[in-house]
This record gives C-alpha cells, structure tokens and sequence, in this order.
C-alpha cells in the first residue's frame, strides 16, 4: 500500500512540472516565466519527496529528501530573484497589455 501512495504522489508532480514548462515555453516576458517555472517546479519537486519520503525505509532517508527539498527551495527562491534583478538592471521591463 506504500508503494502505490507513494506513487501516486509522484505521478502527481507530473502536472506541476508539465505546467512549469509550458509557462516557460508561452509566458510573454521574464518575469512571470520565472514565476511560474520556480512555483511550479517546487510544488512538483515537493510530491516527489513526500511520495519517496512515504516509500523510505528509514528516518534519516526521510530527512534527506526533505533536506534536499529545502536546500532546492532556497536556491530556487534566490536564482530566481538573482535573475529578475538583472533583468532589472538591463532595464527589460515587465509585459503589459497594450
């Protein structure tokens, strides 16, 4: 029964993923493509852990799926704010509707 709830959670992340990319791929500026590549990506990565997390045979695997999943939100948060402050700084300015 683990195996197949821990499975479900990661046939769950593939929708975030998927969406992340697409976002990517037609999001009209930098800005909301890094927005809804870092959010999305992260949820995704998120039902990953806790799907392997659930399927661990141990406590310390535990903690290191989900030390990883920390560690990746924190780079996640920080390249992505490095990146829109360089775009910023380029003066690329935020898509309006006009």
């Amino acid at each position: 029964m683990r195996e197949l709830l821990g499975a479900f959670f990661i046939i769950l992340a593939i929708p975030f993923f998927l969406s992340g990319t697409i976002g990517l791929l037609r999001l009209p500026d930098i800005y909301t493509r890094l927005h809804a590549l870092t959010k999305a990506d992260n949820v995704g990565l998120g039902f990953i852990v806790f799907g392997l997390a659930i399927q661990a045979t141990s406590w310390l695997e535990v903690v290191k799926l989900f030390l990883i999943w920390f560690l990746v939100l924190m780079a996640s948060a920080t390249s992505c704010h490095l990146i829109a402050d360089a775009a910023l700084r380029r003066n690329i300015k935020p898509w309006t509707k006009e």
